[in-house]
């Protein structure tokens, strides 16, 4: 087997690049005359937050920049770090400002600096003593404090591709000290398998390709898929439950249903429940999925995605996936209708737009005597005591000319009863 001598770092750290031209990925943020080029080619260091998923480099990246901009470098992690180091940091930037010294911060996993915390950067970073660079998996929009957020640009990485990914392989087995003094090798199918199952995460792919390396005996130093599946264990599933790709994998499931396909709506619910989501979670998205996506087409999903809503609460998992599984598909498989959606919707728009107007006084309630005197209530037609409880009347304020048209029913599933009854009761509205 290969001996990896302990005291060295992991093989991502071992093979981090150490300049812009080393780096792997990101090309949009890095081509010619972008922002971020621009900058560097002026020396004019700016405070940004890199936003992007596990592995993608945006630590890397911010300690070249730092060597780039000739700045002295500190880097915190909002984990371990409290309140007196970052001081500590803000103190030292103070000192080299006033002797014309630029000072960049790097912290890592920002998202996690409690609100307070990150209001204690505000000023260093509007003087200018501190250049802030923020690193967060989790979107800055909610994460990090508006003021904050304002004084900082917002720099997107990307997942590694798989071609990415096997460029990253390829320089590992050129330039670490343990793979490029040995004759070894990866098979084909294994370098596919490793690639495939790292989820376009750089330093999770290096991690198994090391643990992998373990596995090579002396007479055979190649390295096999059934060596990357043993390092894998099992295909773990990328999913925070508080980060960018929970949110990713709630709008496929959503988007899955809405375009009635049951197979990959039940995928994606598959993604969640490996990956720990809490049933009562997805129950609620269904619930709101019901009625904004189907609707009256078939009143029917709303009542089922509510019952699962308590049958999950009851059941718990691993059961509740079954009750999960069946409203998917049953969702998924409905009539569509954002009919009632667009209603509201239109409705609320109108409101905010022109404001409230006077309720008619035929429609206004007359619970005393003095509010009958005024007319309220007055001329009000009881449509049950007209054939077919339908009586034509006016139930919108007196100002409304035209009468608006909010609900438009489709011809699908039950909506079209519904339509066709509307049509015949208030004609054109509805056709």
């Amino acid at each position: 087997m290969i001996k990896i001598q302990h005291h060295l770092p992991p093989l991502a750290e071992r093979i981090r690049p150490k300049n812009l031209e080393e780096f792997i990925g990101q090309s949009s943020l890095l081509k010619s005359n972008s922002l971020l080029m621009n900058a560097v080619e002026n020396q004019r260091p700016f405070s940004m937050i890199f936003w992007g998923p596990p592995g993608t480099g945006k630590t890397t990246l911010a300690r070249i920049l730092a060597k780039q901009f000739k700045t002295e470098y500190f880097q915190l992690s909002a984990v371990s770090s409290g309140v007196a180091k970052v001081r500590e940091v803000l103190q030292k930037g103070k000192e080299n400002q006033a002797e014309d010294k630029q000072t960049i911060l790097f912290i890592d996993e920002i998202h996690r600096f409690t609100k307070s915390q990150q209001d204690s950067l505000l000023h260093a970073v509007e003087d200018g003593s501190i250049i802030l660079m923020g690193a967060t998996t989790e979107n800055p929009s909610f994460e990090v404090i508006s003021p904050l957020l304002s004084r900082c640009k917002i720099l997107k990485l990307t997942s590694f591709s798989k071609d990415e990914l096997s460029q990253l392989l390829d320089r590992a087995f050129k330039t670490d000290i343990v793979l490029s003094n040995q004759p070894i090798d990866i098979e084909t199918k294994a370098k596919l398998l490793l690639i495939d199952s790292s989820g376009g995460d750089g330093r999770k792919m290096l991690n198994t390709l090391e643990l992998a390396m373990s596995f090579i005996n002396d007479t055979q130093l190649v390295i096999t898929k059934p060596m990357i599946l043993e390092a894998l264990q099992e295909k773990n599933v990328i999913y925070d439950k508080s980060g960018d790709y929970h949110y990713d994998t709630v709008s496929a499931f959503i988007k899955s249903i809405r375009g009635s396909d049951p197979d990959a709506s039940i995928y994606w619910l598959a993604v969640m429940i490996e990956g720990g989501e809490k049933p009562e979670f997805i129950a609620r998205r269904l619930i709101i999925l019901a009625s904004e996506d189907i609707g009256n087409a078939d009143p029917y999903a709303l009542m089922l995605a509510t019952s699962a809503m308590q049958s999950v609460h009851f059941v718990g998992f691993p059961e509740s996936a079954i009750i999960l599984g069946q409203v998917t598909t049953y969702l998924a498989s409905a009539p569509k209708s954002n009919a009632s959606y667009m209603a509201i919707k239109s409705a609320q728009n109108l409101v905010r737009q022109e404001g409230t107007k006077s309720v008619p006084l035929h429609l206004r309630n007359a619970p005393t005597q003095l509010m009958k005197s005024e007319g309220y209530g007055k001329e009000y037609k009881y449509p049950h005591n007209y054939p077919n409880h339908f009586v034509e009347d006016n139930y919108f304020p007196d100002e409304f000319s035209p009468i608006p048209s909010f609900y438009k029913p489709t011809q699908l599933g039950r909506e079209r009863f519904l339509r066709e009854r509307l049509s015949e009761l208030w004609g054109n509205r509805f056709n």
